[in-house]
């Protein structure tokens, strides 16, 4: 077992912590891990289908025409020219056509970690539809950009796509916080009272807080805290502070650079044996594994 320092609450080189003036969206969104690996247009005639990989997330930007989606549960939604819809999960139960013309789309693949703050995903909505209002001033450079760099056959143009995609991701995600109408634990950030607790949280991740110091710090009743943090975040308080903590964990062992007894302690765990139960309940397997995966990737690179 390592020889810690008694006098410090995290070592050198491992500040889990953010400072006080950070965005907080920009360090939730940073831990959310995703690949992207393809940029496409397609045409599709009047009333043509299009049909998308399973479980494969896409963002479709409508750039002539039309695109109508339905779902059994939402009805139909109609995308038009100029705006753009994210289907984290692929089409699922949702059946995409051309809507009254023929109409040309922009596709963008990508593909979240399935570790990567699991309960994040999974709370996201199946389509996020981001309109014209919403997207005029930042998309059509983008699409351009992405179109450019989809078919330049240079080294390193793949990678250009990968990148290109996760900022395309990022900024849906933030325009569609900012309208005011997100579930789950982006709407948490869009609430004043739960975004001061989830700062909290972000800000001193090894704190050993309590449902009355987080309930006090957003101004709540204790009842009233939990509930609406639950409701929004998709994860009770504690067990959100538990899962942000590992994530970061899973961050720093992916650097390769500490020891995981270090990483453990750096996040707040006393022993190395309780840090590795919690990150495999979590993730599936111990952190020792994930220490040497991300060895071996630094090793055959």
């Amino acid at each position: 077992m390592i020889e810690l320092p008694k006098n410090l609450t995290v070592l050198p080189g491992l500040e889990v912590g953010i400072p006080t003036s950070a965005d907080l969206l920009s360090h939730v969104l940073a831990q959310i891990r995703l690949t992207g690996d393809r940029v496409y247009s397609c045409s599709l005639a009047q009333e043509g289908h299009l049909e998308l990989e399973a479980d494969t997330g896409h963002i479709c930007v409508v750039t002539e025409g039309a695109l109508r989606i339905e779902s059994d549960e939402r009805g139909a939604l109609v995308v038009d020219k100029g705006e753009l819809v994210m289907l984290p999960r692929g089409a699922l139960d949702q059946r995409l056509a051309a809507s009254s013309a023929p109409s040309t789309l922009v596709l963008c693949r990508f593909r979240f970690d399935p570790d990567s703050l699991r309960g994040m995903v999974s709370a996201l909505p199946d389509c996020i539809h981001i309109q014209r209002a919403d997207s005029a001033d930042w998309l059509e450079g983008m699409v351009h950009f992405l179109m450019t760099e989809a078919g330049d056959i240079q080294p390193g143009a793949a990678l250009m796509v990968s990148r290109l995609i996760d900022l395309v991701v990022i900024r849906t995600l933030r325009s569609w916080v900012h309208q005011g109408a997100a579930p789950g634990w982006l709407g948490g950030l869009s609430d004043m009272r739960i975004a001061s607790a989830l700062k909290a949280i972000h800000e001193r991740p090894i704190e050993r807080w309590s449902i009355e110091t987080l309930a006090d710090i957003a101004g709540m009743s204790r009842s009233s805290f939990c509930e609406r943090f639950t409701a929004l975040v998709g994860r009770p308080p504690l067990r959100y502070q538990n899962e942000w903590r590992l994530a970061l964990a899973r961050g720093l062992l992916g650097k390769g650079s500490a020891r995981i007894g270090e990483i453990g302690f750096s996040i707040g765990y006393e022993s190395e044996a309780s840090f590795s139960r919690a990150y495999k309940a979590l993730f599936g397997h111990s952190p020792r594994v994930e220490y040497g995966l991300r060895k071996d990737i630094v090793r055959g690179a």
